[in-house]
């Protein structure tokens, strides 16, 4: 077991990519604590599997764009659970329309779940891990925010912003034996990409060259590799899952 007696944070963690990393970690062995917004019966899913499989889990609902929520999650975390190995930075929102009709208010929105929140948790917890000198932060990013993509520009700038915050803090964290990654999946059927009709995945699927869109358990097989020892020489690199895309 990869992960065993390892204590992990995910945010978003309990449906989507971020569900299918907490299934993965826990069948390696991890406590996860799961941060959700404001699905319960998601939530109240996931713990069930969790528990089904033998796994631990502690659910916590709250707003972590907002730092004084995110300085306790983490702080009861560490006071609970002793420490924290793994922090996995998943939560996101996506926003398809035209860059010409975005407001102030979808900017500061998608920005501040996507991106601000990876700044709360990481500087919530980078003392922590450095003091332990020892620690994994997983970022959770977009093919988009590699290359772009046409009626989601807030999105990519979100996602592009958290791909250059992870290689900056890998740089900064290593010498004390800290490792920041992230993932940037391709498309993943989960409930996010649900708005296209068949006509549509279909296209997007001849663009993938393995011709399928990827399962949120192969996402979490990517960050079972990036938390665990595994991966003990890689840090400040965005691991592509794509399918080719």
């Amino acid at each position: 077991m990869k992960l065993k007696g390892k204590v992990a944070v995910i945010t978003g963690g309990t449906r989507g990519i971020g569900k299918g990393i907490a299934l993965e970690f826990v069948k390696e062995g991890a406590v996860v604590v799961l941060s959700y917004l404001k699905d319960d019966e998601s939530a109240n899913e996931t713990l069930k599997e969790i528990q089904e499989i033998g796994g631990d889990c502690i659910l916590l609902k709250g707003d972590i764009s907002n730092y004084n929520y995110t300085k306790g999650l983490i702080a009861d975390t560490i006071n609970r659970l002793g420490k924290i190995d793994i922090l996995v930075n998943n939560a996101a929102i996506s926003r398809v329309g035209l860059f010409m009709d975005e407001t102030e208010e979808s900017y500061n929105k998608i920005m501040d779940i996507n991106f601000k929140s990876v700044f709360n948790t990481c500087n919530c917890v980078i003392g922590h891990m450095l003091s332990r000198r020892e620690g994994s932060i997983i970022n959770i990013s977009s093919v988009w925010g590699n290359v772009g993509a046409s009626c989601e520009v807030l999105y990519s700038a979100s996602k592009g912003a958290i791909n250059s915050f992870t290689k900056a803090l890998g740089k900064e964290a290593a010498p004390n034996g800290v490792r920041v990654n992230g993932i940037a999946p391709g498309v993943i059927d989960t409930k996010m990409n649900k708005w296209m009709n068949e006509e549509e995945r279909e296209a997007l699927n001849e663009e993938i060259p393995m011709g399928r869109f990827g399962y949120c358990s192969e996402i979490g097989r990517a960050a079972v590799f990036l938390a665990c020892e595994e991966s003990s020489y890689i840090t400040g690199e965005i691991l592509n899952v794509n399918g080719g895309f």
